[in-house]
């Protein structure tokens, strides 16, 4: 008899996982969802990708503000479920309710544990230069990300691959892993291992206010900051009072003045080296390569970016 569980997920990364469980005859008891946002100019509802996929599958899905109330502590005690299982829901999880389920509840975490707890594992792995990173399953307790870890596995981390790349990989990685830890825990085979708390680190939520590229650093670190944010919240640089995202850059050995254009092909120095542009987006327009930036937009060798 399959394991019933409540699903708790919100945007793309959470989708694989549910689908998954669904391809694996799991019960799914209700699925928990971030409520519908507006719009930046306010017309229009936008709900989450799990919503979308939930409505389209015919799923029960709730998407309450918080959960911090008797309303869904009842309801999700009511189902009687053997397990919950959250994939980037983005909210904190209460205390009663951790205790509503016969397994209590685990989480997809896109690092390797304990490296990188908090809300942007993956960014931040990129931006600091990672050389891997991983997936662990992981029991939720009431300290952020502080659980037990049922089941891990590593991905290599290349300097070429973007946020959205690797957030794709980890997703489908996530997904397997949970099937297998779901059903070590439905045979009694599962083993929780502590972590070591010591060795811990933090990955804050991306602030708006370091999104901005610091030339003075040097080409690597450029990059890992390029492809830790792309492609969201992006990358960027001034010129001429545009904003310009930079979504996708290789190194080159080309020196300059930090900021500096050196070529008319989107070549710009850094405190070591410099970067090319490959990938780049200006304000209200879709990404474009640097060769079809260029027909459009010229921006003479020798400026200075800011």
């Amino acid at each position: 008899m399959s394991l019933k569980i409540v699903f708790m997920g919100t945007p793309e990364f959470s989708v694989p996982a549910l689908e998954a469980l669904i391809k694996n005859k799991f019960e799914i008891l209700s699925i928990y969802t971030q409520p519908p946002k507006k719009s930046k100019r306010g017309q229009k509802i936008n709900v989450s990708p799990i919503q979308k996929y939930s409505e389209k599958n015919n799923l029960p899905v709730r998407n309450p503000e918080n959960l911090n109330n008797n309303e869904e502590y009842n309801f999700i005690k009511s189902l009687s479920a053997d397990i919950a299982v959250v994939v980037a829901y983005g909210k904190l999880i209460p205390k009663n309710i951790l205790k509503t389920t016969k397994h209590g509840f685990i989480n997809i975490h896109a690092s390797l544990l304990p490296k990188w707890r908090g809300a942007a594992p993956i960014q931040r792995a990129i931006m600091n230069g990672d050389k891997k990173i991983g997936v662990s399953i992981m029991k939720i307790e009431e300290k952020l990300d502080s659980g037990p870890v049922l089941a891990s596995k590593e991905l290599a981390l290349d300097q070429n691959a973007t946020y959205g790349e690797i957030q794709k990989k980890l997703s489908l990685i996530g997904s397997d892993l949970l099937i297998e830890s779901l059903k070590n825990i439905e045979n009694g085979k599962a083993k929780f291992i502590d972590q070591v708390h010591s060795d811990s680190t933090y990955a804050k939520k991306i602030d708006k206010n370091e999104t901005k590229i610091n030339w003075s650093l040097d080409a690597n670190k450029v990059i890992a900051h390029i492809h830790g944010l792309s492609p969201n919240p992006g990358a960027w640089f001034e010129h001429e009072t545009e904003r310009f995202k930079v979504l996708r850059a290789n190194k080159s050995a080309a020196s300059g003045n930090p900021g500096t254009l050196l070529d008319e092909n989107l070549t710009i120095a850094c405190k070591s080296d410099s970067i090319q542009i490959l990938e780049i987006q200006r304000q209200g327009k879709n990404k474009q390569t640097t060769k079809d930036f260029l027909l459009g937009k010229k921006i003479s060798k020798g400026s200075i970016l800011t």
